[in-house]
């Protein structure tokens, strides 16, 4: 299996599979001296974790990570930063009536006919577990770009049909931690909850939409053709398990527009140049232009739900199957740090990529 590795400079390559041993992860191209924020770490990671609410899934793992290399005495060494989560709660005995059944909207089938082999405990690799190590390398991610005060928020603006219907800047998106639902908005909250136990009772899972915002971000991160940096979000958040849609700036409504109500007209700020509007997203022919990055990424409603449903098994025989196991409502919730880190992950490479690293 190959593409395992995210980034040019900044270089993530994770390992493991959902019931395995452990997960883990190497860092490569990350500065030297770089003072490591154990507490961010571990933040990012218990953002991630399930168990908390009755919309999660209730593994409950330690999330406790061991680094191994390119750390000493609380600095980065310039060297790999090699690290492992163990897996300790993984129930591995529930998926054991899956072995010869393609489970729907699942990876089953595909990587079964891909590789002749699959590991059908808890999807194995192609499991959202995968997404912890993401969580860890954006934090360092996120050292990175605190050089340059480079803030990056995600957050939910949509759960089923539950929309938030206001733009990001019309919300305090720092009042997001204190909300179950990293949502900004009290009364939409109230209304996704609701709409979240409904869902719970039935057995069956929703989707979502998560918008995220990257305030300070230097002009001239993107390479003009194939790098450009709205492929290379799009192409990270498109990696995440369930995510079915990407769009930045005007994104979709962009398409319905006139020319002249959608450009972005330049302007004096306070003696630079910017923008009087945003609907390019902080983005311009590939190549970040100083204003807000922001973009919204998809989800469909999780796949594993305890309704009965119809598939085939390994010899192309119907049957019947009722997931069991321990999965979330709503995938939504729980990838919002996901969000963060991949972007954090993404913008950090550019950054240096484009030679403009430097240490505060």
């Amino acid at each position: 299996m190959g593409l395992n590795c995210l980034g040019n400079i900044i270089k993530l390559t994770t390992f493991g599979e959902s019931h395995g041993k452990a997960i883990g992860g190497v860092i490569d191209g990350l500065p030297a001296k770089m003072e490591v924020d154990f507490d961010l770490i571990n933040a990012e990671i218990e953002r991630r974790k399930g168990g908390k609410y009755f919309f999660e899934t209730q593994r409950k793992e330690k999330e406790a990570v061991e680094f191994i290399s390119g750390i000493c005495n609380g600095l980065t060494l310039g060297t790999p930063v090699a690290f492992i989560v163990r897996n300790v709660d993984t129930a591995s005995k529930d998926y054991e009536n899956l072995a010869n059944i393609y489970r729907p909207s699942h990876a089953d089938f595909s990587w079964q006919m891909k590789y002749g082999i699959r590991d059908y405990r808890g999807g194995g690799r192609a499991s959202a577990r995968e997404t912890l190590t993401w969580v860890i390398a954006g934090a360092f991610a996120k050292m990175v770009l605190k050089n340059y005060k480079i803030n990056i928020t995600a957050f939910v603006s949509q759960i089923g049909e539950v929309s938030l219907g206001k733009t990001y800047a019309e919300f305090n998106l720092s009042k997001i931690i204190s909300s179950p639902l990293y949502c900004p908005d009290k009364i939409a909250e109230k209304e996704m909850l609701a709409l979240l136990k409904k869902i719970a009772k039935e057995g069956d899972s929703v989707g979502g939409i998560i918008t995220c915002v990257v305030k300070n971000c230097p002009v001239g991160l993107g390479e003009p053709v194939f790098g450009k940096l709205q492929a290379q979000l799009a192409a990270a958040m498109l990696s995440i398990n369930a995510v079915k849609g990407f769009e930045y700036g005007s994104g979709f409504k962009a398409s319905a527009m006139k020319g002249s109500k959608h450009n972005d007209e330049f302007i004096n700020k306070n003696g630079r140049i910017g923008t009087a509007t945003n609907n390019s997203g902080g983005i311009q022919g590939g190549i970040s232009n100083g204003e807000d990055i922001y973009f919204s990424v998809a989800f469909k409603p999780v796949a594993s739900i305890t309704k009965n449903q119809d598939t085939v098994d390994i010899k192309g025989k119907s049957a019947h199957i009722a997931i069991k196991g321990r999965h979330d409502v709503c995938p939504v919730p729980r990838a919002v740090p996901v969000v963060e880190a991949l972007t954090a992950l993404v913008i950090a490479d550019n950054v240096m990529m484009s030679g403009i690293y430097r240490q505060i």
